[in-house]
């Protein structure tokens, strides 16, 4: 592949598009318990939206750095090709690009001061933090094997749980289980990454949990993960739904027919990753899961919106 030096083509490619779902899902989530509680605003919607955005973009590209500093984006690298270790984007505009995405991120969040309170300040910085301490510094987390746990921590738990907040000023236990079901279905999309490259992150001291506890396991929990998260969808709804007899059509498709599209498409996903196995092959299901975590949120925010309706 061709690509000019810190071109736009470059810096696209630097962003990973097919990993902004990971962004937008948990938003989506958000919102539709907000609108459940009929609490649901435009404004700080939007303003959720560009943040998580331009934090996933900003860690993309600080994993991006700090991984070719590392020594991690060798030529055996099975996963598609990185902006800097392919010389892409020079090492000294990376940084400034860091920079740029996470000053832009910030000044699309300062909106939500107005509406949830300068605490907010707070949730910024700790997600600036994560972003920046994910593959970098002392002790970073996806080299130490607690990238899952932050992935559920951050893309679930605070993304879907401030998303709602900053809407309606409260919290309640459906943002933490739905959080919970979200963070799941967004860390199969790291999981399916850390499976593909198992073999080379044992070599350069990336210990994920899947090259530490071997191939069996990454398969296993990638199917785990999509399982336990619709099951989880599936109570909140029956507990949020109305006694049957006020059942309709529509109800009856909340709490079946849409969460079993979401596990389909997630077990179509995980028998091709059972059949495949290893390689590049692997990255053509990246946009697969990314779709399928689309489509859990979207079922999930569609599915509260029309029950509180």
């Amino acid at each position: 592949m061709v690509v000019e030096t810190n071109s736009l083509k470059a810096w696209l490619l630097a962003s990973r598009p097919k990993t902004l779902a990971a962004a937008i899902a948990p938003v989506c989530v958000g919102c539709g318990i907000a609108a459940y509680y009929g609490q649901f605003k435009v404004v700080p919607a939007l303003a959720c939206l560009f943040f998580a955005v331009a934090m996933q973009i900003a860690a993309n590209l600080i994993n991006d750095y700090f991984d070719y500093l590392k020594g991690a984006d060798g030529e055996e690298r099975l996963g598609p090709l990185r902006a800097t270790s392919q010389g892409w984007i020079t090492p000294n505009y990376m940084k400034i690009g860091i920079i740029a995405v996470i000053a832009l991120g910030c000044c699309c969040g300062s909106i939500l001061i107005y509406y949830a309170g300068i605490e907010m300040i707070a949730v910024g910085l700790f997600c600036v933090i994560f972003a920046y301490i994910y593959t970098s510094g002392p002790f970073p987390l996806a080299y130490n094997g607690l990238g899952d746990v932050a992935v559920i921590l951050f893309f679930g738990l605070v993304a879907v749980g401030f998303t709602a907040y900053v809407q309606m000023l409260r919290w309640t236990p459906l943002l933490i289980w739905g959080g919970l079901a979200t963070g799941m279905v967004v860390n199969t999309l790291l999981v399916l990454n850390n499976y593909r490259d198992r073999e080379g992150d044992a070599k350069v001291g990336k210990n994920t949990l899947i090259a530490l506890w071997g191939e069996t396991f990454g398969r296993y929990i990638y199917l785990a993960l999509g399982v336990v998260a619709v099951l989880i969808l599936h109570l909140l709804f029956h507990e949020a739904l109305p006694e049957k007899s006020d059942f309709t059509l529509i109800h009856w498709c909340c709490l079946f027919v849409m969460p079993i599209i979401y596990l389909l498409l997630h077990y179509f996903t995980w028998r091709k990753i059972s059949l495949i196995r290893q390689g590049r092959v692997l990255n053509t299901l990246i946009g697969e899961t990314s779709r399928n975590m689309l489509i859990f949120s979207l079922t999930f925010a569609i599915g509260f919106a029309i029950i509180g309706y």
